[in-house]
């Protein structure tokens, strides 16, 4: 859809009290998002087809996500149809990643991740994914090399550092995950938290989101040890700090290949070719750390 027919279907929606006039939301780099006032507040649409090359499937994001608010860590979903999704507006600040690293607001985060974690599934209705990332990376390596990629002489170095890091991640203990753990997708109302956007989450390791989290953000390695000794209620044995560490490179390097491929597939205005480049990098890095460590 062209933004004005998007503005089109958004206005025609039947969930309006009254006349509105949606603003675009700046930002976004998987979907595009509207802010709307009616009469009755403020709402957030989300507008996306399915996204095959990214395992993005719209009935998961929305199960997801009301699950998610009846589990209290996300806003409620207003109504939905296909391609669109209306949610409650958040009057509330975008988290950095300066914010996650701050001694006082990262174990809120984390109590935030872990009661989606634990508390999700029980809201859950209907059928769900599993987002398992070693076959996401070997999926984004063959998709890469079938789209003729720039990148496409790295896919068979790239997928078998995917599988060796598999072997190295486990045994593997199974949660409902977010599998985004960016900034821009924590958000501080200045009383409570919330986490949202719903695209990737899914069943998967712990590991996932506690190793993107830290490296989407820059945690510390004291930082990084405090939160598996949390999260599991236990030291940190060697063992799982090298499970986690693994994890950790695996979630850097389906980032990696999810820009990739968003560079040849996807139609948002971004600089994706730089994001691949700072992944790529960040990825190398703590793959060389990994394997020296």
């Amino acid at each position: 859809m062209t933004p004005p027919d998007i503005v089109a279907r958004i206005r025609a929606l039947p969930c309006w009290s009254g006349p509105v006039t949606p603003e675009p939301i700046e930002g976004g780099i998987t979907n595009v998002n509207y802010r709307v006032r009616d009469a009755s507040g403020i709402f957030v649409v989300r507008v996306g087809e399915d996204i095959p090359e990214h395992h993005v499937m719209r009935f998961n994001e929305l199960s997801a996500s009301r699950a998610a608010h009846a589990a209290g860590v996300a806003p409620a979903v207003v109504y939905s149809e296909p391609a669109l999704t209306v949610l409650e507006f958040i009057e509330s600040r975008t988290m950095t990643p300066e914010d996650v690293r701050h001694p006082d607001m990262l174990p809120r985060i984390l109590d935030l991740v872990t009661r989606c974690h634990r508390d999700v599934p029980a809201h859950l209705h209907g059928p769900a994914l599993i987002f398992w990332v070693f076959h996401v990376i070997r999926d984004y390596g063959a998709t890469l090399i079938a789209r003729d990629s720039s990148h496409g002489a790295l896919v068979p170095e790239l997928v078998g550092f995917g599988n060796a890091l598999e072997r190295a991640s486990g045994p593997f203990d199974i949660v409902f995950g977010h599998n985004d753990l960016l900034a821009a997708n924590l958000l501080d109302d200045g009383e409570r938290l919330w986490l949202i956007d719903y695209d990737y989450s899914g069943f998967n390791s712990p590991l996932f989101d506690l190793g993107g989290l830290a490296s989407n953000n820059g945690l510390s390695p004291a930082q990084e040890d405090w939160m598996l000794e949390t999260y599991f209620a236990a030291p940190v044995t060697d063992a799982l700090r090298h499970r986690y560490a693994a994890m950790k490179c695996a979630a850097l390097l389906r980032e990696t290949m999810w820009s990739m491929v968003s560079e040849i597939t996807s139609d948002i205005e971004f600089d994706y070719a730089a994001y691949t480049a700072e992944n790529l990098a960040r990825f190398r890095a703590a793959h060389d750390s990994f394997l020296n460590g």
